[in-house]
């Protein structure tokens, strides 16, 4: 547990140091483009906060959907490429391929194909956060030495015995570094798809506000939605010492 606290003290000051830059430049600019942070959290006082609920539920419903699939994919992905050398070789071909392709390029595309509704905006998220996941979950497991296969089958254990012994706690800790990264990526992807075709949202929220030059609102949406990520980062940092206890005992 000391490192979730040191990781929650991390955050707070990351928080305070964010602050002091935003007040700075609310200072240097004098601007209603740029309101003070006591403004912006002065008026979430006031704003309604149903309508509020109902975006952000929208919002995170398309997060989880799209950080599963990912998920599930990647691990299917990168199982499949270390118990299967052939496939691995052939998956490292491909990603060499297309991970350097702009994925968000890809959005008029996916649009094309299936319509503004919810498949799109998780299709993107998919997209966009799958590789990163399938080749840290990759790397981690081709780090495994090749004595820890080789012990294992000779104390009688078959692929299943093999998954949870040796690949599953290989996996886990790579799983769940590499997912905070694709929590920040999905939540950019998310913003920019929610201004397409879809009228919930903290996207949507956002824009809209921007559109009709409300700067207390568009900030509060930004504020909302940031602190959306901020509570997935700590609920991935929690399982991590659910899931993950051996990395926490040497701390």
């Amino acid at each position: 547990m000391r490192r979730f606290s040191r990781h929650l003290l991390q955050l707070l000051f990351g928080a305070s140091i964010l602050h002091l830059i935003w007040i700075g430049g609310y200072y240097a600019l004098h601007s209603t483009v740029l309101p003070a942070p006591w403004e912006v959290y002065r008026h979430m006082l006031t704003m309604d906060w149903a309508q509020l609920l109902v975006h952000s539920l929208a919002s995170l419903e398309r997060i989880g959907w799209g950080v599963a699939i990912a998920l599930f994919l990647a691990w299917g992905i990168s199982l499949t490429a270390v118990l299967s050398p052939r496939v691995g070789r052939v998956f490292s071909t491909f990603i060499y391929f297309s991970y350097p392709i702009p994925k968000l390029a890809l959005l008029p595309v996916v649009m094309l194909l299936g319509g503004l509704g919810e498949v799109t905006k998780v299709v993107m998220i998919v997209l966009i956060i799958l590789f990163q996941l399938a080749v840290s979950m990759r790397d981690a497991l081709m780090t495994i030495p090749a004595e820890h296969f080789m012990l294992t089958r000779s104390l009688g254990a078959n692929t299943l015995g093999l998954l949870r012994q040796v690949l599953l706690p290989a996996i886990l800790p790579a799983s769940l570094s590499a997912l905070r990264v694709a929590i920040g990526t999905a939540i950019s992807v998310l913003f920019v798809t929610e201004t397409y075709g879809t009228t919930l949202g903290l996207g949507y929220y956002i824009t809209d506000a921007w559109m009709r030059i409300d700067y207390l609102d568009m900030y509060a949406g930004i504020a909302l939605l940031s602190l959306v990520g901020v509570v997935l980062f700590i609920l991935v940092d929690l399982a991590e010492v659910v899931l993950c206890p051996w990395l926490h005992r040497k701390k």
